[in-house]
């Protein structure tokens, strides 16, 4: 056993007024999940984790007998589902999301999104039970290889075979999940080491020393002068000047210096799917997302802008499919990134700088404003402006049958870019990164890395309870919302007010969308139109009391304000064009110059590409 004096004091944390009490494992994990600021947790009860869903029913209880809340546990259809409420949790708050779940199958249950978050950067904290310390390695009942699993998959994995150590370990697991390059961190607790009574300290986490030297290294990691002069100067040679925002700068809570930052020097904004939301959408300087799936538009002006800036986004391969040919013009590309290992890891730059993204877009928006930095790059704007108006988002406005644009359009219309939007994976998942607007960050929740179908309606369940005044909707497909069904019963278990729409088009419209253009049309088990799922009958059992299909275009205005003012859940079923596509398109190992727009997008003329030496155009 090891004893306090080999864990450390928390600095500034001065005497606790619990310290000394005696509590057991399970009111340790409770009184620390409380002292974290947690307000919701999210699990599924077993044998393996009782003795802290009883620990946290006694905390409850006494809480709302002085009158507060407590912490709500809120229970699933099953253990992916709180996991993915623990991660929608956290990307609509900022704060750590919390799963409690048992050993076994219940862990298990998790891996999928602890991997979703981790390939995302989003903080969760998920606590499994586990077997007996002595029974572990026995093969006993209900026990899983935790550490071993989850191990690949996660930022961290703390196994407690010592019950001393469990109080830091809790604590140590929300600094390393909420810290640094954020991610999902698993604690394995032994049913003993829950039922084991000890001294409560208060103030106590684990020695990482090296992990908070890399901490501490990163946030010590300053832009000098000389390093700022030299951004200046390779942002001044710009003609034709853009920033490239990611996921980095929503998980970083880097947003508002992005936007102070581009609306000082006037530079035009792309964004990945994860980076939806760090520049307003309907901002003059929003170009939207790039990539794959990018407005045509934003994808033209990367092909076009001769200075890049990367801020918290990968080059991944959705939007750096061809990393040689992409932004191919840019004689300048320069990168901000809160993790050392992405830069250079798949496009070579010429500028970088490792550090936290608020100081660094801070450090350079003042050190531009001090030393007078000003550029007039208003053609570039009005060039950006005809890109937007030449080939904006479209389709076929004249079909008969409903198109899922039209719908988004609509619900857009109502909700004015201020609804928090969740969606699952597949072709409804682009149109809504395509078509809503986004006036903050933290609105918009998907699946990016990992693109887990079954995302969607647990994940808006999540971002309800951590924002009850928001207009939550989960946008979903008919194939990725069968993936976690049974959580139409959570929302009305708890009476939620989440407005789910699916978009029904009768299969995996992305999987067949590929198999037409990629395999002569061969819909390899793709084409579900033969199943027998009645969706609104599903949600009527599950206790909606607005429960529609629509399927008459004409029907669209009033049902979808209906449904959006209904007061309360609300579930609607659209019947869309089987045939509708996501359009842009970049095919993968493909380049921008090879983007398929569709029937209703322009395609460029190589004829109107800006020439790579054409500063006198701007």
């Amino acid at each position: 056993m090891s004893s306090v004096s080999e864990q450390i004091e928390i600095p500034g944390a001065g005497s606790h007024p619990l310290a000394g009490t005696t509590m057991t494992g399970a009111e340790m994990i409770v009184q620390i999940l409380a002292e974290e600021g947690v307000d919701t947790i999210f699990g599924y009860s077993g044998g393996a984790i009782l003795p802290t869903y009883d620990a946290v029913f006694v905390y409850n209880q006494r809480e709302q007998e002085a009158g507060r809340r407590g912490m709500p546990l809120i229970v699933p259809a099953n253990e992916q589902g709180a996991g993915f409420m623990a991660s929608g949790y956290a990307r609509a708050s900022g704060k750590v999301g919390v799963a409690l779940v048992t050993s076994g199958p219940g862990a298990t249950n998790t891996v999928t999104p602890i991997r979703d978050s981790m390939a995302d950067s989003i903080p969760i904290v998920v606590i499994c039970g586990q077997v007996p310390t002595g029974a572990i390695g026995s093969d006993a009942f209900q026990e899983a290889p935790v550490p071993s699993i989850m191990g690949s998959v996660a930022k961290h994995v703390f196994l407690v075979t010592d019950p001393a150590r469990l109080e830091a370990t809790i604590r140590t697991a929300f600094e390393i999940a909420r810290t640094g390059r954020p991610g999902p961190v698993v604690v394995d607790v032994p049913k003993d080491v829950q039922n084991w009574k000890g001294t409560f300290h208060g103030a106590v986490r684990l020695p990482v020393p090296g992990y908070r030297q890399r901490l501490a290294r990163l946030h010590g990691s300053k832009l000098s002068p000389e390093a700022c002069d030299e951004f200046f100067r390779m942002l001044g040679s710009a003609h034709r000047p853009l920033i490239y925002a990611g996921g980095g700068v929503i998980n970083g809570g880097a947003a508002h210096a992005l936007r102070e930052f581009a609306q000082a020097f006037q530079v035009p904004v792309v964004t990945t799917l994860m980076g939806i939301g760090a520049i307003d959408t309907t901002d003059r300087l929003a170009m939207r997302m790039l990539g794959m799936h990018g407005a045509a538009f934003a994808n033209y002006a990367v092909e076009d802008c001769d200075v890049l800036i990367a801020v918290g986004a990968r080059f991944d391969d959705r939007v750096a499919g061809v990393p040689a040919r992409f932004a191919r013009n840019a004689r300048h590309i320069m990168h901000l990134d809160v993790d050392a290992s992405e830069i250079n890891k798949v496009k070579r730059v010429h500028f970088s700088h490792v550090g936290v993204l608020t100081d660094s877009l801070v450090a350079l928006l003042e050190h531009g404003k001090a030393t007078g930095f000003r550029k007039d790059w208003g053609n570039w704007h009005r060039y950006c402006e005809e890109l937007r108006r030449t080939y904006a988002m479209n389709y076929d406005r004249e079909s008969e049958v409903i198109q899922p644009y039209y719908v988004i359009e609509e619900i857009n219309r109502l909700t004015r870019g201020e609804a928090i939007i969740a969606t699952g994976v597949g072709q409804h998942q682009m149109w809504a990164a395509q078509y809503f607007d986004f006036r903050s960050p933290r609105l918009w929740l998907t699946s990016g890395s990992m693109g887990t179908m079954g995302f969607g309606l647990p994940a808006a369940i999540g971002a309800q309870f951590a924002h009850p005044e928001r207009l939550v909707i989960d946008i979903d497909g008919d194939a990725s919302i069968r993936m976690n069904l049974g959580e139409l019963e959570t929302v009305t278990t708890y009476d939620l007010p989440v407005k789910v729409v699916v978009l029904n088009n009768f299969g995996d419209g992305m999987v067949r969308q590929w198999q037409k253009l990629f395999h002569k049309g061969r819909l390899s088990a793709s084409d579900k139109s033969l199943h027998k799922k009645d969706f609104v009958k599903a949600a009527q059992a599950d206790g909606f009391q607005y429960a529609v299909r629509l399927d008459r275009k004409a029907d669209v205005p009033r049902v979808v304000a209906e449904f959006i003012n209904f007061k309360g859940p609300a579930f609607l079923e659209v019947i869309i064009d089987i045939d509708a596509g996501v359009y842009p398109m970049v095919g993968p190992g493909q380049s921008y110059d090879q983007m398929i727009t569709g029937d209703w997008i322009p395609s460029r003329n190589p004829a109107d590409v800006v020439p790579p030496d054409s500063s006198e155009m701007f």
